[in-house]
């Protein structure tokens, strides 16, 4: 039996279940919501299984006998569950009672109740880097949004051929410590399976996966781009005179981000310091960067020869553009454990862009820009110097680069440069 690795969620889970009758596990296949669910659960209920869920199906009630925590796997094969947890909540609102785990939210037009102030959500993503106990972290992202005394010193011998492996590698569970040709294998049957069997059973009608895989692999390409969706889809359908229609390729990414398979990272807005240029649109991000790597056909090699992304904009390499996205993989989680909202900034014009804006309840802020670099030059700061002397709100304003290099410090201006091996939550 493989041996459970302590996810960063279960932190949260020690400190918050004891209160939570009820708890929802949310994000896509494979990212590890059974396994961290099992952990606590003394009963277990799977909805994959045909017999469990036609049993659940007839008598929802038993889900009440117990013991406690009662796990529910994949849930939205049977949405009247969600309802049942509800009023089950509603009975005897004690901590710890029921677990639920879904990679799929429900289709539009299903009706249940929100489980708002009954059902705590929490996202699962894929592992971030001190989940693969990559390194040693020696920088709290949470200690740097608190203001609260630390070194910003250590060392990493990591190196750029290290960020590289740990892109193809993923951060699935199940998928990273496979041999490199069964890696690619099960990313590709993971795609495949996408189009051809997850989207349909949550409710998608797709009459050509063919065309939708190829839109996956042009959003892949979008990768840490703000592209438009007309772009990504000039660059699935080259050559084609039909093409899907906008309401078509607006669906294709409703269902996609429903099985939470994109993930991209929202417009920062912030309603106490108005900056009045800035882009409401997202910018584009995959649940993990080895699906963007591997659907891309270009290896290691090729990355290291700086060879491009057709989507990426003018001087960016599709090398800069993973590690970007792998970066915002590990940093949405960090940020996350510390009930931060994780957006980016772009202005219109491009003239400003922050690669990631973490701010927690009490606004304080992280600017961060992620540089495929071994130090902070002085160009990949003026976009947070800007910041500083626009924001005037009286919130607490960290900046920080996020580099591929071995060491961190505190730049003159006060800027902090910080490999991303060794940032931790």
């Amino acid at each position: 039996m493989v041996e459970y690795r302590r996810r960063i969620v279960d932190d949260l889970l020690d400190e918050l279940l004891p209160e939570m009758a009820a708890v929802a596990l949310e994000g896509a296949k494979g990212v590890g919501k059974t396994a961290t669910a099992t952990q606590r659960a003394r009963t277990v209920y799977s909805l994959q299984r045909t017999h469990q869920r036609e049993v659940l199906s007839a008598e929802p009630e038993m889900i009440n006998d117990g013991p406690f925590p009662v796990f529910i796997d994949e849930w939205q094969l049977h949405p009247p569950l969600w309802d049942a947890v509800k009023t089950a909540v509603d009975d005897d609102p004690s901590g710890g009672r029921f677990l639920l785990a879904g990679s799929a939210d429900l289709p539009p037009g299903t009706r249940i109740h929100s489980g708002a102030g009954r059902i705590d959500r929490f996202t699962l993503r894929p592992m971030t880097l001190m989940e693969r106990n990559f390194e040693t972290p020696t920088i709290s992202i949470g200690k740097l949004l608190r203001g609260e005394p630390q070194q910003i010193r250590g060392t990493t011998q990591r190196t750029l051929r290290d960020y590289i492996d740990e892109i193809f590698r993923s951060g699935l569970p199940g998928i990273r410590d496979l041999s490199p040709k069964v890696r690619r294998h099960r990313i590709q049957t993971y795609v495949d399976r996408l189009a051809e069997k997850d989207i349909p059973a949550a409710g998608g009608r797709i009459r050509e996966p063919e065309t939708l895989k190829a839109w996956i692999t042009a959003y892949g390409a979008a990768t840490a781009t703000d592209a438009s969706y007309e772009t990504i889809l000039r660059a699935a359908t080259p050559g084609q005179s039909e093409k899907p229609d906008k309401k078509t390729v607006m669906r294709y990414r409703d269902l996609l981000t429903r099985l939470f398979i994109l993930d991209p990272v929202p417009a920062w807005m912030p309603s106490l310091a108005p900056l009045t240029t800035l882009i409401r649109s997202p910018k584009h991000h995959m649940v993990d960067p080895a699906l963007p790597a591997h659907l891309a056909g270009i290896g290691p090699e090729g990355l290291l020869r700086g060879e491009r992304n057709v989507l990426a904009p003018d001087g960016e390499t599709w090398l800069g553009a993973l590690f970007e996205s792998l970066a915002v993989q590990s940093l949405r989680v960090y940020g996350e454990a510390n009930q931060t909202h994780v957006r980016q900034l772009r202005t219109k014009g491009g003239r400003q862009e922050i690669d990631l804006i973490l701010e927690d309840w009490e606004r304080n802020t992280l600017a961060v820009e992620v540089k495929l670099a071994g130090a902070a030059r002085n160009e990949h700061v003026k976009h947070l110097n800007w910041l500083q002397e626009k924001v005037s709100d009286g919130r607490r304003l960290t900046r920080m680069v996020v580099t591929s290099g071995e060491q961190a410090y505190t730049r003159a201006d006060g800027v902090l440069v910080a490999p991303l091996a060794l940032l931790g939550p």
